[in-house]
């Protein structure tokens, strides 16, 4: 099963998991709390030893933990690397961009994502990243993953955070899932 973790303020139906669920036919794609306490045992509740995630953002932190900590493959979409620090200036009222559904970010949130920082160390990773994304340095996601021998970094030149040319990478997903 390949199980998709959206990013922050975004949901299970954005255009990005339209296009992999229309790709994969074993996909699940579940909406996840803002809570990270909530979304860590949602998460928990639908992983299987042969699940891959796929993160994309802060969905991407989430599959690191649960990768390392379950040995599991993982493609990482522009993944943050420390929401922890980068969510900081959202606590308040946010409101989601796919539906425009308000929530509110909380600083006890902070805590709990740090409390989930982890090394890479073991499961195996394809990592996405595009140049211009204006919300994270691709650059520190390159440095953190290049050289690891579990992990596959692709850098495209251009685009944005949202990657919202997903459907290029399809076959090479489709690949790494199947290794």
């Amino acid at each position: 099963m390949i199980l998709y973790l959206h990013g922050f303020g975004s949901c299970a139906n954005s255009n990005k998991t339209k296009i992999l669920k229309s790709h994969f036919l074993d996909f699940y794609a579940p909406g996840l709390p803002e809570n990270p306490k909530e979304t860590i045992s949602k998460i928990e509740s639908l992983i299987n030893p042969k699940t891959m995630l796929i993160g994309s953002s802060l969905g991407g932190y989430y599959a690191i933990y649960f990768a390392v900590k379950y040995n599991l493959k993982a493609v990482l979409i522009n993944p943050s690397l420390k929401p922890y620090k980068t969510l900081k200036h959202y606590i308040g009222i946010q409101y989601r961009y796919c539906d425009n559904k308000p929530f509110k970010w909380k600083k006890k949130y902070l805590k709990e994502l740090k409390k989930l920082k982890t090394k890479p160390i073991r499961g195996k990773y394809l990592v996405l990243l595009q140049s211009k994304d204006e919300i994270l340095d691709y650059k520190k996601t390159l440095k953190k993953f290049k050289n690891r021998p579990n992990a596959k970094v692709i850098v495209e030149y251009g685009g944005n955070h949202r990657f919202e040319n997903i459907d290029d990478y399809l076959s090479m997903i489709e690949k790494f899932y199947n290794l």
